[in-house]
């Protein structure tokens, strides 16, 4: 079987489709071949060629790639709607116009659904912080009031101070001091009573009497 050879409009063709992240303005091209070449651009690049194309309209052969646009983006339905609703009304729009009022349409419903979403949002945090305030500002009860009894912070203040005191106390009586005070007293005592036993009789009145009495004073004090 004996292949085609293709034309040179046809290689022209084929080499505008492969590089054709690359178009601009298509100038005063054929319709025809660009019925053959624009349908491989995406929306990107389509739109780049409508746009840099000065002084022509291209809509009669851009129109259903912008249809196909539309149906991809926004579905079969919401497609069959518009020409519903054109054919009812007796109207025509562009593909094109009816695509970016589409787009339009949606992020405006998408901005008013994330305000809504962040109102709810801000309502819902308000209240948390509200019902946090509300249960730090709550005096929690008082763990002091049974400490003039026995418990609480009073009454171990009263423990330690009544424990100082009797170290105090402790301290005072093992001290030299006391301890020397202590002998010489008992040594005083011990020294009145062996004199009591070696004193003669006593006469009432008399010199024995008085210097006994004399000498017991001087030693008790």
């Amino acid at each position: 079987m004996r292949h085609m050879v293709p034309s040179l409009v046809d290689l022209c063709v084929q080499t505008a489709i492969y590089n054709v992240r690359y178009l601009g303005d298509v100038g005063e091209t054929d319709s025809h071949l660009l019925e053959r070449i624009l349908p491989h651009c995406s929306l990107e690049q389509l739109i780049h060629v409508e746009n840099s194309t000065q002084g022509r309209d291209l809509s009669e052969v851009t129109d259903r790639l912008w249809k196909r646009f539309y149906q991809i983006q926004f579905g079969e339905k919401s497609t069959n709607q518009v020409v519903e609703r054109m054919k009812q009304k007796k109207v025509t729009f562009k593909w094109k116009q009816l695509y970016e009022a589409k787009t339009k349409e949606v992020e405006e419903t998408q901005q008013r659904s994330f305000e809504r979403i962040k109102e709810l949002y801000q309502k819902e945090d308000a209240k948390r912080q509200s019902r946090q305030v509300r249960v730090c500002t709550k005096v929690p009860p008082s763990s002091n009031k049974r400490s003039f009894w026995g418990s609480g912070p009073g009454s171990s203040f009263g423990n330690t101070k009544s424990t100082l005191m009797k170290k105090a106390k402790i301290e005072f009586v093992n001290s030299r001091e006391v301890k020397n005070l202590a002998a010489m007293k008992n040594k005083a005592v011990q020294r009145n009573h062996s004199h009591s036993q070696i004193s003669p009789a006593k006469k009432p009145g008399g010199f024995s009497s008085m210097a006994s009495s004399s000498r017991s004073k001087f030693t008790s004090r």
